[in-house]
């Protein structure tokens, strides 16, 4: 069996067609018919349904284009494994950070990281949404709270919460709420995570819990949105303190409610398994607790 009829397999796959991925893998279409063929007869069955417009995948193509997935994944991170040491970090890395954080926060972070090593190459993903670690070909993600998966690693990188606030402009015009229950009558700024609008907020307060189902006149799925809307006097905001520090800093935001803990948003770098670890990515976790230690600090007076 061949690894580039296996890479074929994936991305005619990806593609639904056999001759925009010989033209992504730059083979002509009768190699790239001739690779497909010939992965199907050592496995002795069809993977695709093969029609005059496109190509579908079988009951078996499914499966085993989910054993490939990793199967290659696995190869590309054994390779990176042997090119990269702790005195000699080199390569390519992965990685996929949520929208706001990745934009206003991290940038300058990974600047000074690849400085550091000069070798290391990165290839960043900007979304609020979970990516998928093989069809997206991802190393490691950033996100908001402990996976639900139990196969991935995830290291804590901090603890957070989340903050409501809203902008002065915003103040000046609508007034603030002074409790849980005035919430629903303010414009609260939507976005959604992975089709889900987050319109149910959750607050603590001397050990109980509250939640408020509050509405908003706009939405977005671009978390970074919803934090320059806020910015704007569009609305209120419930966003973690790290996505928020710099604009309580400058007062661009003012937090609101402050007598109730926001809901936990504490930051986790996640890799595919324990396999995936490299030392890139101890070192890029080390780097990212650092920061985000130093970030929170500067607004610890008020989190308290």
């Amino acid at each position: 069996m061949q690894l580039n009829d296996l890479k074929l397999f994936v991305r005619v796959a990806d593609c639904g067609s056999l001759t925009a991925a010989a033209v992504e893998l730059d083979i002509s279409s009768a190699v790239a018919s001739a690779g497909l063929k010939r992965l199907e007869k050592e496995l002795g069955t069809a993977l695709f349904i093969r029609s005059t417009r496109s190509l579908r995948l079988t009951d078996a193509g499914e499966r085993y284009l989910i054993h490939c997935r990793r199967a290659l994944s696995d190869l590309e991170v054994g390779q990176r494994a042997i090119e990269s040491s702790q005195d000699n970090i080199s390569g390519t890395v992965s990685l996929s950070v949520p929208s706001d954080v990745g934009r206003n926060v991290l940038l300058p972070w990974l600047d000074d990281f690849l400085l550091t090593h000069p070798e290391l190459k990165l290839r960043l993903h900007i979304g609020d949404n979970l990516s998928d670690f093989y069809h997206d070909k991802i190393d490691v993600a950033l996100r908001s709270g402990v996976p639900k998966d139990s196969s991935l690693v995830a290291f804590k990188i901090c603890s957070s919460r989340r903050v409501l606030c809203a902008s002065p402009e915003y103040i000046a015009r609508f007034g603030q709420p002074n409790s849980i229950e005035q919430l629903p009558e303010h414009n609260c700024l939507f976005f959604m995570l992975d089709e889900r609008t987050h319109d149910q907020w959750v607050f603590h307060k001397n050990s109980q819990q509250y939640k408020v189902r509050v509405t908003a006149n706009r939405t977005c799925n671009d978390a970074d949105i919803a934090r320059r809307w806020a910015v704007a006097g569009q609305g209120l905001v419930y966003k973690s303190w790290l996505d928020l520090t710099d604009d309580i800093e400058t007062g661009r935001l003012v937090p609101l409610l402050t007598g109730y803990q926001g809901e936990d948003a504490d930051l986790y770098l996640v890799c595919p398994g324990r396999e995936h670890v490299t030392p890139v990515i101890l070192l890029l976790r080390d780097m990212l607790r650092e920061h985000c230690k130093q970030r929170l600090a500067r607004v610890k007076h008020l989190m308290e």
